[in-house]
């Protein structure tokens, strides 16, 4: 299930500033099309703000990037057209007590709504329903995941999936749509040494295939286009000013009660996000679900 061409990724002197300080700041790099990415650092240094603002759901307050030609911040809603997102905590999150049939369902259902022409709605549901299933088949076959091998097929529910699993599955919703650029949070997180392997070779086949990969990780493989992010208390390193001797003076007078400096205000905008995906379902199986959003 491949796309027709990645996006380019490119960034200069790129940061986010909110109301705790920054996220992220001076990340510079440039990325062809079908590039696989790492964005490499521990938890807390803003790589899960630096994916979340390359692929238009946050705005950034310093610097520029240029994402498949849009240059951001200004074009956030265009590069949200053509950017999905796999698994992101508290964005795009799989709902544990739904079922995989239900999540594919919804998509599908979000996709025919959303991404379809006004044309396709003309078709024959039978038309529809053949395509809603070639679509789905595609996305979980280039993502690896074998429905049938599933302890309850497609009726298991999120919450019993392995972590692999859960990731594969989260990826094939991902490319449900067909996105120039794929992002991927957390992508070694809670992985054994073999998993860990299987999901980078998962992700490094989509960018063969033409999707431009941006995945965050504690630890980037050596073939990947490592981005580093750093913790906030290390983005504004001090600097070492040159020894010199300052001539004799004298002690200060004592200040006055009663007068104090004023307190500085820290006027820096909070950083905007875009609000997560929902999802609904109501339990059915794979080929009727997909069937009925077709008939829809």
């Amino acid at each position: 299930m491949g796309s027709p061409h990645g996006a380019a990724l490119s960034a200069e002197d790129f940061g986010l500033k909110g109301p705790r300080g920054w996220a992220f700041r001076g990340v510079g790099f440039t990325a062809p099309p079908g590039s696989l990415v790492a964005v490499e650092g521990p938890s807390g240094s803003g790589r899960t703000c630096l994916l979340l603002a390359l692929t238009g759901r946050m705005r950034s307050t310093q610097g520029h990037a240029e994402v498949g030609g849009e240059r951001l911040p200004g074009r956030l809603a265009a590069v949200r057209r053509f950017s999905a997102l796999g698994p992101v905590p508290g964005v795009s999150e799989l709902d544990p007590s739904f079922t995989v049939a239900e999540h594919l369902r919804e998509r599908a259902l979000l996709r025919r709504r959303f991404d379809g022409s006004p044309r396709s709605l003309l078709r024959p549901r039978a038309e529809r329903a053949a395509a809603a299933r070639a679509t789905v088949n595609g996305a979980l076959e280039a993502a690896g995941l074998d429905v049938a091998a599933l302890p309850k097929a497609e009726r298991t529910s999120v919450r019993d999936l392995e972590r692999l699993e859960a990731l594969r599955l989260s990826v094939a919703l991902a490319l449900m749509g067909r996105p120039r650029l794929l992002a991927v949070d957390d992508t070694d997180l809670k992985l054994s040494v073999t998993d860990r392997a299987l999901a980078w070779e998962l992700l490094r086949g989509l960018a063969a295939d033409g999707t431009t990969v941006l995945a965050v990780c504690s630890e980037a493989p050596e073939d990947a286009l490592t981005v580093r992010t750093r913790p906030a208390a290390d983005a504004e390193p001090a600097r070492e000013e040159p020894a010199r001797e300052e001539p004799a003076r004298e002690e200060p007078a004592e200040e006055e009660p009663g007068q104090e400096e004023p307190a500085d205000e820290d006027d820096e905008p909070a950083a905007e996000t875009s609000e997560g995906d929902t999802t609904t379902g109501n339990g059915k199986g794979t080929a009727d679900a997909i069937a009925e959003a077709g008939r829809a």
